[in-house]
């Protein structure tokens, strides 16, 4: 380990000792914060991940529906009912801080009661299939937009794991051992220099007898 280019006296060697043990209480700190942020994330992949399996299956389920009510109904007509929304969702982001990482938590809101009754279609273009199709598109919404900010959150997390990742291995590897090294230099140095002076005062006392 190469060692940091200091004077060995004892001024620099308080100095680095204070670096030393800001260093190593940083490490801690930080090894504890990577710790928690990967047992969390850990913990939200694997909510996440059966959400997203969840979503994914009601939305095979409504997409098959669309295709039966398209082979009863003209598409044209079908298309033009989902070019023009019926409801608007409000959505609301707020940032949560977890262990540093802003996490947007999504708060959004829509008409619960929506269903195929607020659609503005005739009576003679609908049909049993077209509106089980349509409420089987609007029951996935809550699961869909939870899916994309906890998709948000595992992201964030991730990459927030990945920058302490280096910022514990950089201290581990690399800062806190050239402190070590210096450190252990500049007594070894404070050491012969003392011996150096004892050996001086004893020949100097050994040449006035």
């Amino acid at each position: 380990m190469v060692r940091l280019n200091v004077n060995p006296t004892r001024m620099e060697l308080t100095k680095l000792n204070s670096r030393l043990s800001t260093a190593t209480k940083g490490y801690k700190l930080l090894k504890d914060k990577q710790d928690e942020l990967m047992r969390r994330f850990i913990l939200l992949a694997k909510e996440t991940n059966e959400l997203r399996d969840r979503v994914e299956a009601e939305l095979v389920d409504s997409m098959q529906a669309v295709m039966l009510a398209n082979a009863t109904i003209h598409e044209a007509f079908i298309e033009e009912i989902f070019a023009i929304p019926a409801e608007e969702v409000e959505l609301d982001i707020v940032l949560k801080n977890v262990l540093s990482v802003d996490i947007p938590s999504m708060m959004f809101s829509y008409d619960e009661s929506l269903d195929t009754n607020s659609l503005n279609y005739g009576y003679l273009n609908s049909n049993e299939e077209l509106d089980e199709a349509i409420n089987k598109l609007i029951q996935v919404l809550p699961d869909l937009l939870k899916l994309t900010e906890q998709e948000k959150a595992c992201q964030l997390m991730s990459d927030e794991i990945e920058k302490t990742r280096r910022r514990v291995n950089a201290l581990d590897s690399l800062t806190i051992p050239q402190l070590e090294e210096t450190i252990k230099f500049i007594k070894m140095k404070l050491e012969e220099n003392e011996r150096s002076n004892i050996t001086r005062l004893i020949k100097v006392k050994n040449m006035n007898k």
